[in-house]
């Protein structure tokens, strides 16, 4: 039940951040190509959405097995064969790096914080520790997700074949 809520919960932040991210090209486009005027908030806030888009999705991605794999091996082993690659590859590849990036992702957001950090473009946004914020939430995310996707590998490990 958790979990559901969880994966719904990232499903909707994560279409939502797309809407937002496409009704704010279409108002740049509107305003750059119609009204002959361009923003330089509005450019960056693209590059904001799509960031925060992007390190949110991955925590949803994961959860379903939908990242992209290029491993020619992976492809022919057997569901538990997979499930053991999965399984230690979460244990050595994602929390290591996910646990570093929460680890160095709230000191880079905190001193961008500390020093009122803003855009160096005039007009630009301002609070730049909000989207760098978005690096040590997204990886918490990915740790979550992780567990729940070694619990289900886990469980495919242990069925009765």
């Amino acid at each position: 039940m958790i979990k559901q809520k969880y994966t719904r919960y990232l499903e909707n932040i994560t279409i939502g951040l797309l809407l937002l991210t496409i009704f704010n090209v279409f108002i740049d486009v509107v305003l750059r190509y119609a009204f002959n005027n361009s923003s330089i908030a509005l450019q960056e806030m693209e590059w904001h959405l799509f960031s925060a888009m992007f390190l949110l999705g991955i925590s949803y991605t994961l959860q379903f097995d939908a990242n992209v794999r290029v491993d020619i091996f992976y492809a022919k082993f057997s569901t538990k064969k997979k499930a053991l690659i999965n399984i230690i590859g979460s244990a050595l590849f994602i929390l290591p790096i996910s646990i570093l990036l929460i680890y160095n992702g709230f000191d880079f957001a905190y001193k961008a914080f500390e020093l009122g950090e803003i855009s160096g473009d005039p007009g630009g946004l301002s609070y730049r520790f909000i989207v760098k914020s978005l690096i040590p939430i997204s990886f918490i995310l990915v740790i979550i997700s992780t567990i729940i996707f070694v619990q289900n590998n886990y469980k495919i490990l242990k069925e009765d074949r």
